[in-house]
């Protein structure tokens, strides 16, 4: 369920112009940094590139694409 929130001018332009390197929605961005955010404060000894990496496996996943890993 949608719900509005107030958030800063200076973070909006921030978020439209990022949105549309990446091309996401002004939304979508937000969604975004959102959800990087509450991983690395849950988990705050994790790079932001293994974060990005484990929620790009998590829609991976999400989305039926599965393999086994195989070990060395």
């Amino acid at each position: 369920m949608p719900t509005a929130v107030r958030i800063s001018e200076d973070l909006v332009n921030e978020a439209r112009k990022i949105s549309k390197i990446d091309h996401r929605s002004l939304t979508g961005q937000i969604e975004h940094w959102a959800r990087i955010g509450k991983c690395a404060e849950e988990n705050p000894d994790l790079t932001y590139d293994l974060i990005k990496e484990i929620l790009i496996g998590i829609e991976e996943l999400n989305q039926g694409e599965k393999s086994e890993y195989q070990l060395g």
